[in-house]
């Protein structure tokens, strides 16, 4: 890569909690976000529960202006951005514009606002459709507007693969660092808590229609979807150290696959991701202290990702957990769970799986339940599979202060 990169800033905003530190003491806590949908009526839709950021004003965090422009997953874009930046003690004006990019992930795009434009169109015609919808929906809005916002005019771009992508974007953007940036803002989020959004996923035959959401227990009955995400900072590590900045840890590998369809008779990749992220970090099996895991709560599914784990570290090799059940999954904002393994890196704590109360014994995992673990961690491995077929495996390596860390 020749340039190492660094996490210098988090902007999160979940379910459970806005802020890295309110978000990490909820989760520390086992304190769960996930509740009745408010943002609409869900009578008459057989999923009614989901992780929903209560009491975001968006109007408290950006320009008037912005509002009737963009959607809410945007929204909590830029917010999550500014968050990170402030969280990185980094000031765009004091970078070249052509020195700092944008990658973000993207999944479902402008529900909400498309919604309302079809309503329009729909109830009064085309003349009623406003001119923003060309691009509020669209599944690179957050890249742009994040660019445009902080003069980030050097290398940008998007990646739509569900809940992976948010993984891979955090890997473009250690790439666009090795290219030479000086800064990237990286992640992603995700918000689709309308009828529209809904209806796209309550029609999966992976989603939870029980309420709960219960990743390797022998009740899992699917997963719970979740709004919101993370905002990461990258660097190089010397520039970050140079100005004094914090880092909370390298982005030390990566690697995806992508699984053959269902009716084929091969087998699932997961595994052959896993070792690809090890092997570009330099690192063996023995060297990761926990794995935060894709945990879908499909039993077929957690089956495969329990297999995968134990092929690659050996039966209960590594303590594994979903933090993620506090929050539902989160699709473009997964990268909640780089948040998450960086503040568990910088506090060496464990943070739990909540809601499992019956881990299915034949899956062979040492899963982290109810109530954090203090261990003494330096490296870890995020997972995350998208609809479809995508897997991602990336590693991070814990972070140091420098003498001038904020």
């Amino acid at each position: 890569m020749g340039r190492t990169a660094v996490v210098t800033g988090l902007g999160v905003f979940a379910p459970n909690g806005t802020g890295v530190e309110e978000y990490w003491r909820a989760t520390l806590a086992g304190e769960s976000g996930i509740g009745a949908v408010t943002l609409f009526d869900t009578a008459g839709y057989p999923v009614r529960r989901a992780g929903e950021i209560t009491g975001f004003d968006a109007a408290a965090h950006l320009p008037g202006r912005l509002l009737p422009q963009t959607d809410r997953w945007t929204h909590l874009a830029l917010a999550a951005t500014r968050l990170g930046l402030d969280d990185a003690g980094a000031d765009p004006a004091d970078f070249g514009e052509y020195e700092m990019g944008v990658v973000t992930a993207s999944s479902s795009g402008g529900s909400d606002f498309g919604q309302r434009e079809i309503e329009r169109l729909w109830s009064k015609g085309p003349q009623w459709v406003g001119a923003y919808q060309s691009i509020a929906w669209f599944y690179a809005a957050t890249t742009g507007q994040v660019s445009i916002r902080h003069g980030m005019r050097g290398p940008s771009s998007v990646v739509a693969a569900e809940q992976a992508g948010a993984i891979d974007a955090v890997a473009a953007a250690r790439r666009v660092i090795g290219d030479g940036a000086a800064l990237v803002v990286s992640g992603g989020t995700d918000s689709a808590l309308c009828p529209y959004g809904w209806v796209t996923q309550v029609v999966r035959t992976d989603i939870s229609t029980d309420g709960t959401y219960r990743p390797f227990d022998a009740a899992a009955s699917g997963f719970l979807p979740g709004e919101g995400g993370a905002m990461i900072i990258v660097e190089p590590a010397d520039a970050a150290e140079a100005r004094g900045a914090r880092s909370y840890g390298e982005i030390a590998g990566h690697a995806s696959s992508f699984d053959p369809p269902p009716w084929s008779t091969r087998p699932p990749t997961l595994a052959t991701a896993i070792r690809g992220a090890l092997a570009d970090a330099g690192i063996g099996p023995d060297d990761v202290d926990v794995v935060f895991a894709d945990a879908a709560g499909v039993p077929d599914l957690d089956r495969r990702e329990a297999a995968a784990l134990a092929e690659v570290f050996g039966p209960e090799g590594v303590p594994v957990t979903a933090p993620k059940t506090m929050t539902g999954r989160a699709y473009a904002g997964a990268s909640l769970d780089l948040a998450a393994a960086l503040l568990a890196l910088r506090d060496n704590v464990i943070p739990p799986t909540i809601g499992v109360g019956d881990p299915v014994p034949g899956y062979r995992l040492d899963l982290v339940r109810d109530q954090p673990r203090e261990a003494e961690l330096a490296t870890a491995l995020v997972l995350a599979r998208g609809h479809g077929g995508f897997n991602s495996a990336l590693v991070l390596r814990g972070g140091h202060r420098s003498g001038g860390a904020r």
